[in-house]
């Protein structure tokens, strides 16, 4: 499906169709629903607004689109979503979405005074799934599409798209009661012509980092790491497109960073003969003006076209699926234990339903080979399988008249 086709007030629309943002204000506000025309009878949508009219997929529809749509979705359970979903990813309208997580959004100066504690427990709570900053990255990534390649998006990924198309996943999206996009800053492609006025929109950005009140906000920083240096008392952490406002981090809190994600910052040294970039999630806040501190981080490692991956050992099969011109989706892991139970890559271009690709590594962590071993074996013959100590097998074939 290389253009997606719309019904709407008795019309069949493309969506490059001149006529059909006119079309889409006539609607927007009513009851009137459009159809993606994807597969038979069409698939219920509707008319969102931002800078344009959109039609957008209604919620818990996107695996009834076909899998070459632009809208479809794999079902939840394919990917690390489907355990947050109802939880920590809450629809609250369509299009509007509420997260829950586990990181604050302020943080308190002063000493706490302490309550003491009853010897009666007046209630039991229970226990809800909170998104972490890693799976606050793959719902960002996912919602902007950075998981899917298509091949007409070879050579259109850049720093500039990746800045446009988070933010663009970030409307919407309310955390704790707040916009992400009023707490979420991506670099702007940097360039030395207009790095003066870049620098000025960062500053007003994070102007939301100000203490009032006794309150130190805090806010995510989302971009490609690209070194640390020591400096008195800690490092820097430099991002790409941010030569001129390095992130601050305590020494001890770094050495942590750097031992617990030591396998992301060894796979770009390792010799796959591929890029491997780390995008790294920083929860920033202000003590000094002008100064940005880490509070907490999370780093996720993606091919050279920003396509996420959750080890080393999957980057060949997204190379070879890019290279040969593919479709395909990545399952994300979230926070999942391991991210052995999902597919690698979801083929796109096999008909209606996708295709699952696993990939398994004599350096898998046991549990997730277990989780690996399993979800293949529910497959059955004929799954594809590529051990990695062995040559990959031929892609699946193309289906006809995709």
């Amino acid at each position: 499906m290389d253009i997606q086709r719309f019904s709407i007030l008795g019309r069949v629309l493309t969506a490059d169709d001149a006529q059909l943002q006119q079309v889409l204000a006539r609607v927007h506000d009513t009851p009137e629903r459009p159809r993606c025309l994807c597969v038979p009878g069409g698939v219920e949508m509707y008319v969102a607004r931002h800078r344009q009219f959109l039609v957008k997929r209604m919620p818990d529809t996107g695996s009834r689109h076909h899998a070459s749509c632009p809208s479809y979705e794999p079902e939840s359970q394919q990917s690390g979503l489907g355990e947050l979903i109802g939880e920590a990813v809450l629809e609250t309208a369509a299009g509007c979405v509420d997260l829950r997580v586990d990181f604050p959004w302020t943080r308190t100066t002063g000493r706490g005074v302490s309550r003491g504690e009853s010897d009666v427990e007046s209630e039991v709570g229970v226990t809800r799934r909170r998104m972490s900053l890693r799976a606050l990255m793959h719902f960002l990534f996912e919602r902007a599409g950075f998981n899917r390649w298509s091949p007409a998006m070879e050579g259109k990924r850049n720093q500039g798209v990746l800045h446009k198309y988070l933010l663009e996943a970030a409307e919407d999206v309310s955390v704790k009661g707040v916009a992400l996009t009023e707490r979420l800053y991506v670099p702007e492609p940097f360039s030395e012509a207009t790095k003066s006025d870049a620098a000025q929109r960062r500053r007003e950005k994070l102007a939301v980092l100000r203490p009032h009140d006794g309150n130190s906000p805090l806010a995510v920083v989302l971009g490609e790491f690209k070194g640390s240096e020591a400096t008195v008392g800690g490092y820097r952490v430099w991002i790409k497109h941010m030569p001129d406002a390095p992130l601050l981090i305590d020494g001890k809190a770094w050495a942590r960073i750097e031992k617990v994600f030591a396998p992301m910052f060894e796979a770009r040294d390792a010799d796959t003969g591929h890029k491997v970039r780390l995008m790294l999630a920083a929860l920033v806040r202000a003590r000094r003006e002008y100064t940005y501190e880490i509070d907490a981080a999370s780093l996720m490692m993606t091919s050279e076209h920003w396509i996420p991956i959750d080890a080393i050992h999957e980057l060949q099969l997204v190379h070879a699926l890019v290279e040969q011109g593919r479709r395909f989706a990545k399952p994300l892991r979230y926070d999942a234990p391991t991210a052995g139970a999902f597919p690698n890559a979801l083929l796109l271009d096999m008909g209606l339903k996708p295709v699952p690709l696993h990939v398994v590594s004599a350096f898998m962590a046991p549990r997730a080979r277990v989780d690996k071993e399993q979800a293949i074996s529910k497959l059955g013959d004929g799954a594809w399988v590529w051990s990695t100590d062995q040559p990959m097998p031929a892609l699946p074939e193309f289906a006809a008249g995709r």
